[in-house]
């Protein structure tokens, strides 16, 4: 969502109703955006009885915890470097000789030791050590602090680790558990937490930038769609890419400034000849016309339709009459609309996050399809 192809107006940009997202739609989001589309109908009491995202992240976390607790935390290798009375690991022989140590009887060595105290682990205590000051159910901060202290005793460190220390240490396929305990402490720091709010199911106000969201709501349509379409029916699911502009005859600084495209997700079915290329907006769909009802936005429209004119190639099939889609996020607003404009589908949908988590997977699954439904049922903009 990075290519614009103008700055948007004030009415381009207006916010969604976050606070009438219901919790289990915004779990859903979470699911498919970590990759944990597996847990989608493990928590359903949780869920149910949350009344906001942030409560429900640290219930969770607290659960998976426990729950690695008792059948032990997952142990990991750390590089060490040391001065030893024997010989552990590998030697290193530079400074070994520089310091005379064999003269004393020691040997400096390079080696991988046994520890409790893994990224993982250390990022799961700092963000329940996090929860414990934020929350305001007393219980749950209280249990909160308890588990952050409980891995303290067992040698987890409370620093919390780098970006590259996380990366660096991967979670295995059969680690189902992990993935999900990192997962939701990984949501502690990086994914929209609101604040609690009146109601029993429904957030408020973010924390953080609603940039936050957006990336959520991007990455979970994304690997729905490469989770849920089938393979065996010729579907493959690409991640955006940044496209080139045709350019010809150009003059010396041309490229550096014009804009730059890059889609969100691109699909593609074999057996169908088809490809789809797809850019999600966290944004309201429609705006007000000059002369009263409500229209599309323009630049999103512009944009679209720069997508795929600008990518046409002769060599490329597919490119002659690809599909283009634009998918927002709505709360009551069902838009599902498209025209055939030279030789090009052009759609635009709505998700209706405030409908059952079940109605919302199926609007999802019902996306790629060819014909679009043609209606707008307003409940309330």
């Amino acid at each position: 969502m990075e290519a614009v192809l103008e700055q948007l107006g004030p009415e381009e940009q207006a916010p969604l109703a976050l606070d009438k997202i219901p919790v289990r739609n915004v779990w859903l989001l979470f699911l498919y955006a970590s990759g944990l589309a597996q847990f989608n109908d493990r928590f359903e009491a949780e869920v149910e009885d949350s009344p906001d995202f942030k409560s429900l992240i640290a219930r969770l976390l607290c659960y998976a915890t426990e729950k690695r607790q008792r059948r032990n935390l997952s142990f990991g290798y750390r590089r060490r470097e040391g001065i030893l009375r024997r010989v552990r690991g590998r030697i290193d022989i530079l400074e070994t000789v520089s310091n005379d140590l064999f003269r004393r009887g020691e040997v400096a060595c390079r080696f991988e030791e046994l520890t409790i105290d893994t990224p993982r682990n250390r990022i799961v205590r700092a963000a329940l050590a996090k929860l414990a000051g934020w929350l305001e159910d007393a219980d749950l901060s209280h249990r909160c602090r308890m588990l952050a202290n409980a891995l303290g005793r067992v040698g987890v460190s409370g620093k919390k680790p780098t970006r590259s220390e996380i990366a660096s240490d991967q979670i295995a396929r059969h680690e189902g558990e992990d993935r999900l305990m990192v997962s939701l402490a990984k949501a502690v720091f990086d994914l929209v937490l609101p604040t609690e709010s009146a109601g029993a199911r429904t957030l408020l106000k973010a924390q953080r930038e609603e940039t936050e969201f957006r990336k959520l709501f991007e990455k979970a349509v994304g690997n729905f769609f490469a989770s849920e379409l089938p393979r065996d029916e010729g579907w493959r699911v690409y991640p955006g890419k940044q496209y080139v502009w045709p350019v010809s005859e150009a003059s010396a600084g041309i490229r550096s400034y014009l804009p730059i495209m890059i889609t969100d997700i691109i699909l593609e079915n074999e057996t169908d000849g088809r490809r789809i290329i797809i850019d999600t907006k966290f944004t309201n769909i429609l705006t007000p016309g000059q002369r009263g009802g409500f229209r599309f936005k323009t630049g999103h429209l512009y944009q679209l339709y720069a997508y795929l004119r600008s990518q046409e190639r002769q060599n490329d099939p597919l490119s002659l009459n690809a599909d283009g889609m634009l998918i927002y996020p709505a709360i009551g607003l069902d838009v599902d609309e498209s025209a055939l404009i030279q030789g090009h589908r052009m759609r635009f949908a709505t998700i209706d996050l405030s409908q059952s988590t079940a109605e919302v997977v199926e609007r999802l699954r019902m996306l790629p399809m060819r014909s679009a439904v043609g209606t707008k049922k307003a409940k309330s903009m």
